[in-house]
């Protein structure tokens, strides 16, 4: 296994921890919240992290495909996140070829889902179900 690979999958474990984190200790009445009218609800924002992983998956596969998901249920959105989340990190430990530099998996879809980790655990935090 490459450095790289090392490194992503590294990032992958630590996204996995900081979306648990927030994720799972949140009741399901944070799906819906949002800390202004124009910003995505907590529930919209992990199937944008969902639709990240996917969108890694795709691209380390070498058939970059974007698809944005409608949300499921709080519960459900949690474990779509989550199981993309592996297919990715499985993706990573095979020996298949990766179709895309780490860098760009690395600095988009990946930084992209750590940044989203942080708002959904502070929409957590100001409802008090995270501290």
């Amino acid at each position: 296994m490459t450095m790289a690979r090392i490194v992503l999958r590294g990032t992958l474990a630590t996204l996995a921890h900081r979306a648990r984190r927030g994720l799972l200790n949140a009741p399901a009445s944070v799906a819906n919240y949002r800390c202004g009218e124009s910003s995505l609800t907590a529930v919209e924002t992990i199937a944008h992290m969902g639709d990240l992983m996917d969108w890694a998956l795709s691209m380390a596969e070498g058939q970059q495909k974007w698809h944005h998901s409608t949300p499921l249920a709080w519960d459900k959105e949690c474990e779509r996140f989550f199981a993309a989340l592996k297919r990715l990190d499985d993706y990573l430990a095979s020996e298949k070829p990766l179709q895309v530099s780490a860098e760009k998996l690395s600095q988009g879809p990946i930084a992209d889902a750590l940044t989203h980790a942080g708002e959904v655990a502070l929409l957590c935090r100001m409802l008090g179900a995270l501290r």
